[in-house]
């Protein structure tokens, strides 16, 4: 089924240096499947998603560098399989927000519910308000920046990139943690297993800063406490790991 009305450009004249014109979608009058569809093969330009009424999986699997605005809170999925471009949500997400996100930024306004940047391997998913449980559960690379506060058992497994929070984290945070750095301002309700509180050195300080600043968000990074793992999980010693593999070389 085509796009139907819903669909067409919107110029704002009052722009004049607007570099492109934004083709607006409004979700009630135009399925979610063509939106996705048209976003697919968008090969670039700006969209205006409207009424999304809690709509899973808007604006996903994105592989171009497009700009998706979408106007009102959604639902699972949001994001979700992001490569490239930006998505900006006005308004709060659900599960799963930008799941699996690969490059590219996905930032929402409002609050995430459970597994907001979950496995995500790289690229920036901004939080302005709180998220849930199990926030970055499996993190392979990704940067989360959480204007507010993390649930429970948020960084589950994670294994490389930054969770930022600026708020208070939940209970058990960093279970089961491998090579992630997570940075928490507030309060820990309690370390998950092989989670340790860690020195914040000169290149930790440089790298949170780097992340406010591409967040947006005002905090002095001297301010945040840093966690990660304690390697007594590890079946082997990390220190080990060059001649390890020199001896495979042999």
């Amino acid at each position: 089924m085509g796009a139907r009305a819903g669909c067409h450009l919107h110029v704002d004249p009052g722009r004049v240096n607007a570099p492109r014109p934004v083709t607006a979608v409004d979700l009630a009058e135009t399925s979610l499947r063509d939106l996705n569809r048209m976003l697919h093969q968008a090969r670039q330009g700006s969209f205006r998603v409207l009424n999304p009424r809690g709509a899973h999986a808007v604006a996903c699997g994105i592989d171009t560098d497009i700009t998706v605005e979408v106007r009102g809170s959604v639902g699972y999925y949001c994001a979700g399989m992001h490569q490239k471009g930006s998505v900006h949500v006005e308004g709060n997400a659900s599960t799963g927000l930008a799941e699996n996100i690969m490059s590219g930024t996905v930032r929402i306004t409002g609050s995430a519910t459970m597994s907001a940047g979950a496995t995500g391997h790289g690229g920036l998913v901004v939080i302005e308000g709180n998220a849930g449980a199990r926030c970055g559960i499996s993190m392979k690379g990704v940067d989360i920046v959480v204007g507010g506060n993390v649930g429970h058992m948020s960084a589950f497994m994670a294994q490389a990139g930054n969770l930022v929070v600026l708020g208070d984290a939940g209970a058990d945070l960093g279970d089961s943690i491998y090579e992630a750095n997570l940075y928490v301002r507030g309060e820990v309700a309690s370390l998950g297993a092989d989670a340790i509180r860690k020195d914040m050195r000169p290149e930790h300080v440089r790298t949170l800063s780097g992340l406010l600043d591409s967040a947006g968000m005002d905090a002095d990074p001297r301010d945040f406490k840093r966690y990660g793992t304690a390697r007594s999980l590890y079946n082997f010693h990390i220190d080990d790991i060059d001649a390890e593999v020199a001896g495979r070389a042999r």
